[in-house]
């Protein structure tokens, strides 16, 4: 059985949000980390791990991914801050 995960991302001053979906969290970390792709978090260095769900459907995953996206910013912080409400990086809890 296959997990995927929908996460959020920010940049040091947590200031930007990312949302994403993988099947390899630490893998696509890393590559957040490093900088690999020329897309938006790259561009605002958003590296650090605010949130993340799990999912075990990869259609159920995009769609949330999806919904996130949707909502306004004040529901992405809500949704950090359910899980995370000290905007801490979770990357070293993996």
């Amino acid at each position: 059985m296959s997990t995927y995960f929908v996460y959020i991302l920010t940049n040091q001053s947590n200031r930007v949000l990312y949302t994403g979906v993988t099947n390899n969290l630490i893998r696509r970390l890393e590559e957040h980390l490093h900088g690999h792709g020329a897309g938006f978090a790259n561009k605002y260095r958003c590296r650090k791990l605010v949130y993340y769900e799990m999912s075990s459907s990869i259609e159920s995953a995009i769609q949330r991914e999806k919904q996130i996206k949707k909502g306004s910013r004040k529901r992405k912080i809500a949704l950090v801050e359910s899980m995370n409400p000290g905007w801490v990086d979770l990357l070293p809890t993996l």
